[in-house]
């Protein structure tokens, strides 16, 4: 019996120092299945409010956010250090446009990465900054992969 007591006593306790809800959904990593995703297909996810882009890139896509010379863009960023080792298919950033917030418009502009209609932002197939006012490419969350068709967010 009071065994049974000391456990009534202790679980409630215990539990109450678990975050609450909420604070779970402000900042809890999320994962993300990435089998329906087709090749060339983009997905918007939230994670701690912010939009996330995850793209299913093509070889056409892959080859030229590779071949563009870094020395000329304005964030000088390689698509190898945006994306996961043996996985250049998948690129993630967080869309919001490094300019004033915006959010951009995923397979738009000239360069058929994400365009900013706001104030004409344009970033490439990698997320970087190709012209426009924004002075900084798409930001990338921390993410890894749990699985060949599952991220983990955060």
């Amino acid at each position: 019996m009071a065994a049974v007591g000391a456990a009534a006593a202790v679980v409630p306790l215990v539990a109450q120092m678990n975050p609450d809800a909420s604070t779970i959904a402000a900042g809890a990593p999320i994962e993300v299945d990435l089998t329906p995703v087709a090749e060339g297909q983009d997905i918007k996810v939230f994670w701690r409010g912010k939009p996330i882009y995850i793209s299913h890139r093509t070889k056409k896509q892959i080859e030229d956010a590779q071949s563009v010379n870094v020395s000329s863009l304005p964030d000088p960023q390689p698509d190898s250090a945006r994306v996961k080792e043996g996985k250049d298919q998948w690129l993630v950033v967080i869309g919001i446009c490094t300019h004033l917030g915006c959010i951009p418009i995923a397979h738009e502009g000239a360069y058929n990465g994400f365009f900013c209609p706001c104030h004409g932002s344009v970033y490439d197939t990698s997320g970087r900054i190709r012209s426009g006012p924004a002075p900084l490419n798409l930001a990338v969350p921390p993410y890894s992969f749990v699985s060949d068709t599952k991220i983990k967010i955060g």
